[in-house]
């Protein structure tokens, strides 16, 4: 695989010379290279999500990036080497965010900020705050989701750019949802699809790929399920699956987990477990991160809490069982 592949020629890059005999300068040449690799990442974490090999993969792609840095070089060409320090290490941060590993997430993304921080780069700044409110999220510090997302809203590439300031707004709104201000996440909710309307088709950096009309009513699907708002989720959450690739295999069975959710809470549980199995499909037999499985855990409880001794929900139980065993 790729990843493989890179994993090696990053290692092999960082052991073969020493850093003491590195005299030749860096140049955008080299940027663009190491950029080459930070891309493959992306692409391995929308197909599987985060993975221990994809952490590591990163923070060898760090190491090199670093290694990098201890030769001459322009401004320019050091700015950006910092940048791809951030991308790198805020890839690992999302690896353990998306594994549940939140400890060592706020690691990476401490260490990240002050790569973004010294590489001025307004999308790379942008990436992190976006990355400290998804921690936040998982960690269900709700305030601190809200400042972070407050920070990304106000950042400098939300502010050049509509489509990073739909980004912002959307984290808003879910923070205002787990801060049980209805209102105040359909303002900012409204704010983020008008926003995104606005926005141009310009080159922007991979990672972003994955924010669009699709994620955007993805998001919406979780704010309305967690107000209870279950039959808007479900439209929401369809639409979204009308439109997320087929690529981005992990993007498409969390909007399924948002689902199975909403039809389960209407008082549709066989219909709801059938959508739920689904997710297995999607993910072609990779293991599902702890992110995931976190949301087939909360469905798991309230399907046996509605239909405790139906077939379909012992079936279901087998399925999981079965599929927890490939971790």
């Amino acid at each position: 695989m790729r990843r493989r592949d890179f994993i090696a020629s990053t290692t092999g890059a960082a052991a073969a010379v020493p850093i003491g005999k590195q005299r030749r300068s860096v140049g955008m040449s080299d940027v663009a290279r190491v950029t080459v690799g930070i891309n493959e990442l992306v692409e391995a974490d929308d197909r599987q999500g985060g993975h221990s090999n994809l952490a590591t993969a990163a923070l060898a792609g760090r190491a090199e990036v670093l290694q990098l840095q201890q030769r001459n070089a322009t401004e320019r060409v050091r700015r950006a080497l910092y940048a791809l320090a951030a991308e790198y290490t805020t890839i690992a941060a999302w690896s353990c965010i998306d594994l549940r590993d939140l400890d060592a997430a706020q690691r990476h993304l401490h260490e990240s900020t002050t790569f973004a921080g010294l590489s001025q780069d307004p999308p790379t700044v942008m990436r992190v705050w976006v990355n400290m409110a998804m921690l936040a999220y998982q960690r269900k510090n709700w305030p601190e989701q809200l400042a972070a997302a407050q920070a990304a809203e106000a950042s400098t590439a939300a502010r050049r750019d509509a489509f990073f300031g739909s980004m912002g707004r959307m984290r808003v709104a879910l923070a205002h949802a787990f801060l049980e201000d209805g209102r105040a996440a359909q303002r900012s909710l409204d704010a983020a699809q008008n926003t995104l309307r606005k926005a141009g088709d310009e080159e922007r950096p991979r990672w972003t790929a994955f924010y669009g009309a699709a994620e955007l009513n993805h998001l919406a699907a979780i704010i309305l399920n967690h107000n209870g708002r279950s039959a808007q989720a479900e439209a929401m959450a369809h639409r979204a699956l009308a439109m997320i690739p087929s690529d981005f295999r992990r993007n498409r069975a969390l909007a399924t987990c948002q689902l199975a959710l909403a039809q389960l809470h209407q008082g549709e549980p066989e219909q709801a477990t059938e959508t739920a199995a689904s997710v297995f499909a999607i993910m072609d037999g990779a293991p599902l991160p702890g992110r995931m499985r976190t949301l087939i855990g909360d469905f798991h409880r309230d399907l046996f809490r509605l239909a405790p001794s139906t077939t379909y929900a012992r079936d279901w139980a087998d399925r999981t069982r079965e599929e927890w065993s490939r971790a």
